[in-house]
């Protein structure tokens, strides 16, 4: 985890389907959860081609609520949103239990797109809370479903929804090595590599086209560049001795990665346009696993400096550096919340490896998982889950985690499933 020199021989560059799906279980939950009624959209289309795909957008909207442990879902599949939201009467679905009711319908719109619009309304004040209205092909439902979710999450909780997200990840199945991009809710996966040996760690760029990850192309750990359009890539790290551990600055145009070209493992600015690599730290301890601060000014990275694996922050100013963990004797893979408020790391604790949080505020840490080997800590685009991976049985999950520890998640899928990152 700390200095991690496997990489992997990259195999196949066109972009394949997944052959499986992940599924999810939810094995914790907020004390105090909204019940909600999420009731079928109404659908003016007769021909089923369409009308198959208009009836799923409130089967997403209610999986992607329901299985973020802060929702109730109320038993709606009896009832249809009528074309009207004034004619629904609030007060029977408060007697049924909701406090709130989303409803919705989708209408034909030129070109052969259809808009999607939808109501949230208070059952308790009988009020409508709020309304929008999203134009998109067939093939796009799926998409405006999530981000119904994102902002049914976003008026009832006060915070952005991550529901429309995605995730990359590492999938080792039947002796095959494969990068994978899917849907937060883990449909549509794609496998964008595979390969007979291991890949490790992706990252996504801040536009979210272009995944950065480390292969064996040569017998060595080099590090790559990929376009998710048109599955074209190009080595960007290619020095002497390892390559490893890339991360994009906030703008695009460098990476930060770990070379021990001139020595032991230090972290080197990539100039993406010139192909440069410029040494950021100095010294023979090992120094790896950097990460961006939201606003540009920050590097966050584990080094052994101080005797044992730490995490270390780094001014992009003037080249200060000043330790941030001090509790326990290995703390590292560092992530930043978006705000750049939150600290996520993987902590070791009486010989287990847990996530845990910083306040980089206050300082107060918090351990968050209770599993015995996770890894590979990543923020969601609201700040208020984290993706990791863990070991059950023996196999490789991937799990999430509320920042306060409350809500919890695994998602599983046949094979072994590691490195997540959450992207845009």
């Amino acid at each position: 985890m700390f200095i991690r020199l496997i990489a992997a021989l990259l195999f196949v560059l066109a972009t394949l389907p997944a052959h499986s799906m992940m599924t999810i279980e939810i094995v914790g939950g907020a004390s105090n959860r909204i019940p909600l009624a999420v009731l079928p959209f109404a659908d003016s289309f007769p021909d089923t081609g369409r009308s198959g795909a208009i009836q799923a957008i409130a089967d997403v909207v209610a999986a992607d609520l329901g299985r973020s442990g802060y929702f109730t879902l109320v038993p709606s599949s009896d009832s249809v949103s009528p074309t009207d939201p004034k004619t629904l009467s609030l007060p029977i679905w408060k007697r049924r239990g909701a406090d709130a009711v989303l409803v919705g319908q989708v209408l034909p719109a030129e070109g052969g797109m259809v808009e999607v619009r939808f109501w949230l309304l208070d059952a308790v004040r009988q009020t409508q809370l709020t309304a929008l209205a999203f134009t998109t092909p067939v093939s796009g439902l799926r998409v405006v479903a999530h981000k119904i979710a994102d902002k049914v999450h976003e008026v009832l909780l006060g915070e952005p929804g991550s529901y429309s997200g995605r995730i990359a990840y590492i999938l080792k199945r039947n002796g095959r090595y494969e990068l994978q991009v899917a849907d937060a809710d883990s449909h549509n996966a794609v496998t964008i590599t595979t390969s007979p040996e291991p890949l490790i760690s992706p990252a996504w760029s801040p536009d979210g086209q272009r995944l950065a990850y480390v292969s064996f192309e040569d017998k060595k750990p080099v590090v790559y560049v990929q376009n998710l359009a048109d599955g074209t890539r190009r080595a960007v790290a290619k020095f002497r001795g390892s390559n490893s551990a890339p991360t994009w600055s906030p703008d695009g145009r460098r990476l930060a990665v770990t070379l021990s070209k001139d020595e032991t493992s230090q972290i080197y600015m990539l100039d993406l346009m010139t192909g440069a690599a410029t040494r950021f730290t100095r010294g023979g301890a090992l120094d790896t696993e950097p990460v961006f601060s939201p606003d540009g000014n920050w590097l966050f990275f584990t080094s052994n400096r101080g005797g044992t694996p730490q995490i270390y922050k780094a001014s992009l100013v003037d080249g200060s550096v000043n330790r941030v963990t001090f509790e326990g004797g290995y703390n590292v893979s560092p992530a930043l919340s978006q705000d750049g408020k939150t600290l996520a790391f993987v902590h070791r604790r009486e010989g287990r490896f847990h996530i845990a949080v910083i306040d980089l505020e206050n300082g107060q840490m918090r351990v968050l998982t209770d599993t015995v080997y996770d890894e590979s800590p990543s923020f969601a685009s609201n700040g208020r889950q984290i993706l990791y991976a863990t070991l059950v049985n023996g196999r490789g999950v991937l799990a999430t985690v509320s920042v306060d520890g409350k809500v919890r998640q695994r998602l599983s899928q046949s094979g072994d499933l590691r490195e997540p990152t959450w992207g845009p």
